[in-house]
């Protein structure tokens, strides 16, 4: 059979190997020595043993999501803003602002990583609402840090849009954003749906806050956080005419007149309009999205609209808000900027199955029967551009119907493939509608986005307003990999749009050999992801890109034998791709490539087992403070609790059983 990912008996029909893929085909007893197999076997006993009882009796799995204080900071600021903050709550969010303060007084965006001026400038401000005295030591080297970086003055829009909702800044000084962008139709420039999701549902909301321009009273002055006292708030210079930057840099001002001049019913039409759009998309559970940082600005959005605070849209707004916080053992309170149930429960069901644990294993099972109940048959904003197109997908979070993904999609079926379920038909119905689904989500390019089609408008990011990160969603390596590795599983690898999607994953490899990693850091994961599906759908391993995929990996090994990557591989390709202290999931991701690609006998790819094994903790995991997920790339960073567990399990079991193990046929 061909080789997939996923080892199911929906793969290609049998075919047999060329002379060039035999060269790198091996048994399992070929690879690596005994104890290296042995060491992997007892490794992955013990992952599998830990995965297991990490289950929720409902059969979902979901670890921590670990960003970076600025959720903390603007859920504090959320609740001075509605007038509901509590003393334990800020308690225990300044206890957690403060332990992830760093040496130098600043804060940063991901474990490791330099400070990072709008960061430290949110947490400073959060824990002078908790109490702390500027003239405190750690928080006078805050300060100091941010004078010398510009002040309040250099920080992103979102951060100065939270201290104009205290005074602290100027709201003629920030980019416009009109209600009336809700009217514009779908076929112009700049209309909402040209937003990646994350950023639409946030944007929306901002309409009105931007229109409504609410300041509360500052509870202190933040003078020593400005470079000049008597000018906080200096010009930002103009770009030239000529440039995409300073046309819309412009544009902006024309929006700062067209403000005055607005006509008043329009404008009330527009945000009443903005206010029905937010409500129409609040989620069962009171979310938007199932994110964070969209659903604190919708609440403040509507409270503006003239929403009380115990009005069942608000009051389940706000209750939401409270279940991504973490209560740690020692009092500190995170707040998550999503939770990934769905995420981690396909992977986490793809791992167990790799590691042996049977098809008809009563926890498989209930996985299935957890997932089967999340698939979403309802239109969302994506029908917009496929009106067309049945439902049928998964998303990421517990509830967040509107926004079913495409990557999330494709792994759980790759997942309902491997468990041997009581209701095959019902199993089989669900797959065939989410195959459906992301068949129909295909970019006109060949390749995947994570939420919409053609998602590809240059103009959004060219916005002042839209500083804080990626805000548009075109097709990357790293999903597309992932729909074309399902799609081969379902027998579906010599199907014109998967061949389009392979076509697209050839044309974006790097001249390197990597991929680049648009929801995981970075080359690592864009290679991890493109090497198994290309595999998948038939590409042997004597390919020259998969042969160049391959090189590079065993180029940027460590030499403790594990990989890493360090997020500054966005900011800085030259200097870090490839590069960064080792860590499991990474490390697992290098693996599944290697292996896919008939490496299995390799030095490398011992290498990397032993590293695997060596570095696992008594209990079964591995410890990873790195944040080795992706948010946008370089601005917004996730250190994924559970993957430090599912990706090195998967290559394990892939290693010592030779290839994917087949739980479908039983092993």
């Amino acid at each position: 059979m061909t080789a997939t990912t996923d080892g199911s008996t929906g793969a290609l029909p049998p075919r047999a190997a060329s002379a060039s893929e035999s060269e790198h085909e091996t048994t399992p007893e070929a690879a690596g020595t005994v104890e290296t197999r042995d060491a992997a076997t007892r490794a992955m006993e013990r992952a599998t043993d830990f995965l297991l009882a990490r289950q929720d009796a409902q059969g979902w799995w979901k670890g921590d999501l670990e960003t970076n204080v600025t959720m903390d900071a603007e859920d504090l600021l959320l609740r001075q803003f509605l007038g509901i903050r509590d003393e334990p709550t800020t308690r225990g969010a300044a206890l957690f602002i403060r332990g992830e303060q760093r040496d130098d007084g600043t804060w940063a965006s991901f474990y490791g990583g330099p400070g990072e001026l709008s960061t430290t400038i949110e947490a400073y401000v959060a824990l002078r609402l908790a109490g702390d005295s500027p003239d405190d030591a750690h928080m006078a080297k805050a300060a100091a840090w941010i004078r010398e970086r510009g002040g309040i003055a250099a920080a992103r829009v979102f951060t100065r849009i939270w201290l104009a909702l205290f005074g602290w800044w100027k709201w003629d000084d920030l980019p416009e954003l009109p209600p009336e962008l809700i009217y514009l139709p779908k076929w112009m420039p700049l209309n909402i749906y040209d937003f990646g999701c994350w950023a639409r549902q946030t944007i929306v909301p901002l309409t009105i806050v931007s229109a409504k321009r609410p300041v509360r009273p500052a509870p202190f002055p933040l003078d020593e956080l400005h470079t000049e006292v008597r000018r906080p708030n200096p010009v930002r210079p103009l770009a030239p005419v000529a440039s995409w930057d300073g046309f819309f840099q412009r544009l902006d001002k024309v929006l700062h007149q067209y403000r005055r001049v607005a006509p008043r019913a329009l404008r009330r039409a527009a945000m009443n309009t903005a206010g029905r759009w937010i409500i129409e998309r609040q989620e069962n559970d009171g979310c938007w999205g199932g994110i964070q940082p969209p659903a604190v600005y919708s609440v403040i959005a509507l409270h503006l609209l003239g929403y009380d605070l115990e009005h069942p849209v608000m009051r389940e707004g706000l209750a939401s808000l409270n279940r991504f916080a973490v209560w740690r053992d020692d009092g500190a309170r995170m707040i998550e900027a999503c939770q990934s149930p769905v995420w981690d429960t396909c992977l986490a069901t793809i791992a167990l199955a790799d590691a042996g644990v049977p098809a008809d294993h009563p926890q498989l099972v209930k996985a299935v029967d957890w997932m089967l109940g999340e698939e979403i048959v309802r239109p969302g904003d994506w029908s917009v551009k496929r009106p067309q197109l049945p439902p049928g997908g998964w998303a990421f979070e517990f509830h967040n119907d509107n926004y079913p993904d495409i990557d999330d999609t494709a792994e759980v079926v790759l997942a309902l493939r491997r468990v041997r379920h009581h209701d095959p038909d019902r199993v089989e119905n669900a797959i065939g509608r989410g195959v459906r689904w992301n068949l129909g989500m295909q970019s006109k390019d060949g390749g995947w986005g994570a939420f919409d089609v053609d998602n590809t408008s240059p103009f959004p990011n060219r916005l002042p307003f839209c500083d804080f990160g990626e805000v548009i969603d075109p097709p990357s390596a790293d999903v597309t990999a992932h729909v074309v590795e399902m799609l081969a599983v379902e027998g579906l690898a010599h199907d014109p749009r998967t061949r389009r999607g392979i076509e697209w994953l050839l044309s974006h490899q790097e001249p390197d050999g990597s991929w680049f990693g648009r929801w995981g850091v970075n080359y690592v994961y864009g290679t991890g992801s493109v090497v198994p599906a290309l595999v998948a759908a038939g590409l042997p391993g004597s390919h020259p890109a998969i042969r160049r995929a391959v090189a590079w990996l065993e180029s940027v090994q460590n030499e403790d034998g594990g990989w890493g990557e360090d997020l500054r591989s966005y900011d800085d390709t030259a200097g870090w791709s490839g590069r960064g202290a080792s860590t499991a999931s990474q490390t697992g991701w290098a693996l599944l490539a290697l292996l896919a690609a008939g490496e299995r006998d390799s030095k490398a790819t011992e290498r990397g087992v032993v590293w695997l094994a060596e570095t696992q903790l008594p209990d079964g995991t591995w410890d990873e403070p790195y944040f080795t997920g992706t948010g946008f790339p370089w601005d917004f960073s996730i250190n994924y609790h559970l993957y430090r567990q599912v990706f090195p399990l998967t290559a394990l079991g892939r290693y010592v059983h030779g290839e994917p193990f087949s739980a479908a046929e039983g092993g």
